[in-house]
């Protein structure tokens, strides 16, 4: 048995059914540590800002209710992880960058170094010239040519 159930309504809300029944809607997902501990921590609030239940550790929960809840969380957020990098249109900034991400191909402008930010050893968050944020969740499993051509730019 499930401790609790995710649902949408039929306008497409999510709601949250408790273990005793009592339903909440509309309630959404936030992730506590986004960045550093992303399957941890995940808070459904409800439409006030209230958390109505805390979720620990995603893996924790059976598989479909995991489907369901990464589903509500990739709803919210919108941070597209790059996987390669294929071209950079100069060494210097402001320069064109063509990647390969987790939801496609895609080009953006770095307007400066300090839109590259290291957040860990090998995480990085980059700020394109649009305001979109990029993240590179671990530099050191990227290919060659992605490194080298980050490396002028670290």
């Amino acid at each position: 048995m499930n401790p609790f159930d995710l649902q949408r309504d039929a306008f497409g809300c999510w709601v949250l059914v408790l273990a005793d029944g009592t339903r909440h809607s509309p309630v959404t997902a936030l992730r506590a540590y986004p960045v550093s501990a992303p399957h941890q921590g995940v808070a459904l609030m409800d439409a006030d800002g209230h958390e109505l239940l805390w979720v620990p550790d995603l893996s924790a929960l059976p598989p479909n209710l995991q489907t369901t809840l990464r589903e509500a969380l990739d709803e919210r957020e919108f941070l597209p992880q790059i996987l390669r990098l294929d071209t950079v249109s100069s060494l210097v900034t402001p320069s064109t960058w063509s990647v390969q991400t987790d939801r496609g191909a895609t080009q953006f402008m770095l307007k400066g170094e300090e839109d590259i930010r290291r957040l860990t050893g090998t995480v990085l968050l980059i700020n394109d010239a649009n305001g979109v944020q990029y993240m590179i969740r671990d530099l050191a499993a990227m290919d060659k040519h992605s490194r080298k051509l980050l490396d002028r730019f670290l």
